[in-house]
């Protein structure tokens, strides 16, 4: 082969790898700055196929979708002097490559550390103003409004827009949170032993009324059974008098034979009495019809 062939060839080589690196691909989450020598140019955004200058220029992609950054809890000293741990995330995205460049260079770490310390500051700044109940209420998204407005404007100059800045945990130091615990135990216990004494003081009220209910209760059924017992009384009364009045001398008899089966029902009676007396008078005269 001769050496005409041999430079064709490898003219052909370098002029393949010359037009492959000068060819190169924009994807639909990519946004790219073209610089040469170090010095940008111009920044492509629209998807595809493009062409940049060969060894002279270089393409800087920079990722357009929205990206998250967690910022490192912090202690935060609230208005009420109150000290929360903090635990904060940011959403953003970039919207001027060139300044982004310009800014902190092509690479996520320099805009995570400014981003860390204006999220910081902010933080501190706007919460240092509130009280514990707002950061603990619903008015916390008005509170986070408040401080992505002011990350949003401070970090614009770096070609990046903040779309969100979010509380994600807060709680307090573990001093405040075990003194919060034993208050919250203290209450509880406030709270229970007053129960408790309410309560023994409703069963004894209960158990009070119970009793008197019961003296009363008893003393009506009391009064009213001597009354139906003196009005039976009285009626029996009655009755024995109109029977005494229609025949006294049955009457006399039945009563008699009364006495006797109220002595002798259990046969071991033993009465020490004269032959004449009364009480034997039936035994020794029986009554006739009509006595």
């Amino acid at each position: 082969m001769s050496r005409l062939a041999i430079g064709a060839i490898a003219l052909a080589f370098v002029a393949a790898v010359l037009a492959g690196s000068a060819l190169f691909t924009v994807e639909q989450t990519e946004q790219v700055l073209i610089t040469q020598f170090g010095q940008p140019v111009r920044v492509i955004d629209a998807p595809g196929l493009h062409a940049k200058v060969p060894l002279v220029q270089a393409a800087i992609s920079f990722d357009r979708r929205l990206l998250d950054y967690e910022v490192p809890g912090e202690e935060v000293i609230l208005g009420d002097q109150r000290r929360l741990i903090v635990d904060s995330f940011a959403r953003y995205h970039i919207t001027d490559p060139l300044r982004y460049y310009q800014a902190v260079g092509p690479t996520e770490e320099g805009i995570r550390a400014r981003l860390n310390a204006t999220v910081s500051s902010s933080l501190r700044r706007v919460l240092g103003n509130q009280k514990l109940l707002s950061v603990l209420s619903a008015d916390r998204g008005r509170i986070m409004g408040q401080i992505r407005a002011e990350v949003n404007t401070e970090m614009a100059g770096f070609g990046v827009s903040v779309d969100d800045v979010r509380i994600r945990r807060a709680d307090l130091p573990q001093e405040n949170t075990e003194a919060v615990l034993s208050r919250m135990q203290s209450e509880r216990q406030r709270v229970a032993a007053q129960a408790r004494a309410e309560g023994a003081e409703a069963s004894a009220r209960i158990h009070a009324d119970a009793d008197r209910e019961r003296t009363v209760l008893l003393a009506e059924a009391r009064a009213t059974a001597d009354k139906l017992r003196g009005q039976g009384e009285a009626q029996a009364i009655g009755i024995y008098a109109a029977a005494f009045q229609k025949d006294p001398g049955f009457f006399a008899t039945w009563r008699t034979l009364q006495a006797y089966r109220d002595a002798f029902a259990t046969g071991t009676a033993r009465l020490v009495l004269t032959p004449d007396s009364d009480f034997l008078r039936l035994l020794n005269e029986p009554p006739t019809p009509g006595h």
